[in-house]
């Protein structure tokens, strides 16, 4: 009964869109009580557990990433009503940020320079080509904007997004260590630098450990995507790498 139940819902999910969206709440709510199971391990971060499982369920069944993004894409649109949310708690911190607006500019133009210029001498050093070091630049800008970056600057668009993703899910793994090794305790500079560093899922996961955190890491990804756009080509220039 419950085989003959379950083949006519999959029959059903497989030819609408709703399948994209069906799969990837499941996969995200069963990431997140792996998550939560085994005591927020960072290594178990649901983004990452959830990408493997849609990755293995799309092989599995043999769904093309186009069918499955048909449904998928609602999730998406949900991203911007979401990144604009991340005012709500950055307000009940403005007195905090009105104090420390200077330290936030300076840490802001820091982490951009240093973000884009180390990946990009890193792919040199390994011997990678013009047109991967223009893709790796913009890893640490939420995905949307680093792609239209990428494509600006003579980059791969598809390539910089995977890259975005990597920074992202690495950040959220090590922050909380990279933090407790340097005995760093303010949450305003630990909402920065994983903003800064690893964007969307950075702030995700700063939500997760603390709201005060997670608005100071929303800002630091706001502003972190608008001064990359605005300084980045400079910075090709001074480096001579833009062809």
């Amino acid at each position: 009964m419950f085989e003959t139940n379950f083949a006519r819902i999959w029959v059903y999910l497989s030819a609408s869109p709703l399948l994209g969206l069906t799969v990837t709440l499941m996969a995200y709510g069963l990431a997140h009580r792996l998550y939560r199971s085994s005591d927020q391990h960072p290594l178990l971060n649901p983004v990452l557990t959830a990408i493997v499982l849609l990755i293995l369920f799309l092989k599995g069944t043999h769904t093309s990433y186009e069918a499955y993004f048909e449904g998928g894409q609602f999730v998406q649109f949900l991203l911007g009503p979401a990144t604009v949310a991340l005012a709500i708690p950055l307000h009940d911190q403005l007195s905090k940020l009105r104090k420390i607006w200077l330290a936030v500019s300076l840490t802001l133009v820091a982490g951009v320079v240093i973000s884009s210029w180390s990946a990009i001498l890193l792919v040199q050093q390994l011997g990678g080509s013009l047109q991967t070091q223009l893709s790796i630049a913009p890893k640490s800008v939420t995905a949307p904007v680093a792609m239209g970056i990428s494509e600006k600057i003579g980059g791969l668009p598809s390539l910089t997004a995977v890259l975005v993703v990597m920074t992202g899910i690495f950040g959220s793994v090590i922050a909380t260590q990279v933090f407790a090794v340097l005995r760093i305790r303010d949450n305003s500079a630990k909402g920065i630098a994983m903003g800064i560093t690893a964007h969307g899922l950075g702030t995700a996961r700063a939500f997760q450990i603390n709201a005060e955190i997670g608005a100071f890491s929303g800002l630091g990804m706001a502003l972190s995507a608008f001064t990359t756009a605005l300084i980045l080509p400079w910075l090709l220039e001074i480096l001579k790498v833009l062809p």
